[in-house]
């Protein structure tokens, strides 16, 4: 997996943090520009999304060569140029890596020229499974390595399909590896904000099922989990807000993203607490907080999507 970190370990020893939390073989570091950053074994590091030149410059004092981001948000490859390091973009959500992706991400920290820093945009949820999915192809380690490694890095635990990555990864063959194409893009397409709503549509649908079985999974959909639920789709009106076609739709529409995020975490409160004893007037509250959020989806609808004399047939 590329060249050996002994020097830029020397570097940066000074900015070694201890902690009884992290797995062995795994340190926390500090450097200008750059937070939640960690040194995972000999070849990769894991943190957020590069601030500015002052942390592609600490990057490059570390040794990296090579950048893979796992974040949506559209990478700063000039930057890394200019510091002689190469980008790699191979984004994923927050509900879990696919199978093809997860081969990917084996055949890159295996193939191209380390040390490798692998990041998402604040460095806890996405970028840590990433690396965990690296780690375990090519570091041989175990489940419990990767989800101590995930705990570490706070990577939150209502993140379900995250940690069920580790948690059912097996080691890619010699054959799935062959067949992994040998390029990698620098910036990758992403889905845009029509995709970003479909994500919202199915995942509020899945809140409305839950609503009608009671706030609980229902007998047909024992896998819809109502908290889980609540995180993804939050998590999916943030990412809405840093996409350029929000922008384009003016401040109005983005406050309104911003305020759907709000009441969905209420909504993932409120569900947490539903599950740990239901009681009536929480029923009660959560009932007022799933109105509020489909009043909110019909008015932004009505304002941006539902346009008088567009009707479906």
């Amino acid at each position: 997996m590329g060249m050996s970190l002994a020097m830029p370990f020397l570097l940066a020893a000074d900015h070694f943090k201890s902690s009884a939390a992290l797995p062995a073989g795994v340190k926390a570091i500090e450097a200008p520009g750059l937070h939640n950053l960690f040194a995972v074994g000999t070849n990769v590091f894991s943190g957020c999304s590069p601030e500015g030149d002052q942390a592609f410059a600490s990057l490059a004092r570390l040794g990296v060569k090579t950048i893979i981001t796992v974040d949506g948000a559209k990478p700063d490859v000039e930057s890394a140029r200019k510091h002689g390091i190469r980008y790699v973009h191979l984004p994923h959500g927050y509900d879990g890596i696919g199978a093809d992706l997860r081969l990917q991400l084996a055949k890159a920290g295996r193939t191209l020229p380390g040390p490798i820093y692998v990041h998402c945009h604040h460095g806890k949820h996405r970028g840590p499974t990433a690396v965990a999915v690296i780690c375990m192809a090519n570091s041989g380690w175990t489940t419990d390595q990767a989800e101590s490694w995930l705990v570490a890095a706070g990577t939150a635990t209502n993140y379900a399909g995250l940690y069920n990555v580790v948690q059912t990864f097996s080691a890619p063959t010699a054959e799935a590896m062959r067949g992994v194409p040998d390029h990698f893009p620098e910036r990758a397409v992403v889905s845009g904000l029509v995709d970003t709503m479909v994500e919202i549509d199915e995942h509020w649908e899945h809140l409305k099922t839950l609503r009608a079985a009671g706030y609980q999974a229902p007998k047909r959909h024992p896998d819809l989990k109502p908290a889980n639920e609540a995180v993804i789709l939050w998590e999916h009106y943030r990412e809405a807000q840093r996409l350029p076609d929000s922008a384009h739709h003016g401040s109005n529409f983005v406050t309104r993203l911003q305020a759907a995020e709000i009441e969905v975490v209420e909504a993932e409160r409120l569900l947490r607490l539903f599950a740990r004893e239901a009681k009536p007037d929480l029923r009660v509250h959560l009932d007022n907080i799933f109105d509020a959020m489909a009043g909110t989806c019909a008015s932004c609808h009505q304002a941006y999507r539902d346009r008088p004399g567009i009707k479906a047939q």
